[in-house]
């Protein structure tokens, strides 16, 4: 399965499965992202971080550490 990170600049991804625990994985739901929601990848930083994504109709920014707990299809 592949991750958000791994995702390419343009591409529009949908959520599978959050990997995180505890209160990461409910901040990183707290910000929209959950199961089945789609993803557009719209920047990545020179150096990988962040990422900047549209979810749900707004910019969000994450870490790669976020973005790695974020599986995609």
């Amino acid at each position: 399965m592949k991750t958000l990170r791994e995702a390419k600049i343009g591409e529009t991804v949908k959520v599978v499965k959050l990997t995180g625990v505890g209160a990461v994985k409910r901040r990183i739901m707290d910000m929209g992202v959950t199961k089945g929601v789609e993803i557009f990848v719209r920047k990545v930083a020179p150096l990988g971080d962040p990422i900047e994504v549209t979810v749900r109709g707004y910019e969000l920014s994450l870490r790669k550490a976020d973005a790695e707990m974020i599986e995609v299809e």
